[in-house]
């Protein structure tokens, strides 16, 4: 064989091999991305329910120091509800999530009207689980938003792009607290005084 020959049939395999390696590149890292997003929406998804399981025996604990508090209750567990109902879209979720942490920073409020409640053993460990759950649900989201960062990225920049629309790959969404006011940690005295 003639080493032109070899030549020429090493540029026409790596012509035709390197955009094949890409395309394959390309697809698994898509599907590597979005296997990141499921599994850190799961991280999510476990700190919500755990927020939700913890609002009833709140509820629970403060109905029995202010009985009289009947609308803020059952204003707390209306959301807890809606935020704990399945969502077709994380933004749904975001709207829900909002929406209870704004209930449970009223209870809150309503709990610093009574003194008693204040001191009680069992509402003050609901109050630091609370506490700690919210910040384990900001790291989770914080994660979560990172890997659709990357994801979207990838789905939207070009030459990636056509590899996504091929797939019909759509961005996903953020999962984001619209409310300015719920962005700030609601603020639970855990010292009982």
């Amino acid at each position: 064989m003639d080493s032109s020959f070899i030549l020429i049939l090493a540029i026409a395999f790596a012509v035709l091999a390197l955009p094949l390696l890409w395309l394959i590149g390309t697809y698994n890292g898509f599907v590597r991305l979005r296997n990141h997003c499921r599994e850190s929406w799961s991280d999510i998804d476990t700190e919500l329910k755990r927020r939700h399981d913890l609002i009833p025996n709140l509820v629970e604990t403060v109905k029995g120091y202010a009985a009289h508090e009947r609308e803020t209750l059952e204003r707390v567990i209306a959301a807890r509800d809606r935020a704990g109902a399945p969502h077709d879209r994380v933004r749904e979720q975001a709207g829900d999530e909002s929406a209870l942490v704004r209930e449970v920073g009223h209870l809150m409020a309503v709990a610093e009207g009574y003194p008693q409640l204040k001191a009680d053993r069992n509402f003050l460990q609901l109050q630091h689980e609370l506490v700690n759950t919210e910040d384990r649900i900001q790291a989770a989201r914080r994660f979560y938003n990172a890997n659709v960062r990357d994801l979207n990225n990838r789905i939207e920049m070009f030459p990636s792009s056509l590899v996504a629309g091929s797939m019909n790959l759509e961005t996903w969404d953020y999962f984001e607290i619209a409310d300015l006011a719920v962005r700030v940690a609601p603020k639970v005295d855990v010292s009982g005084e």
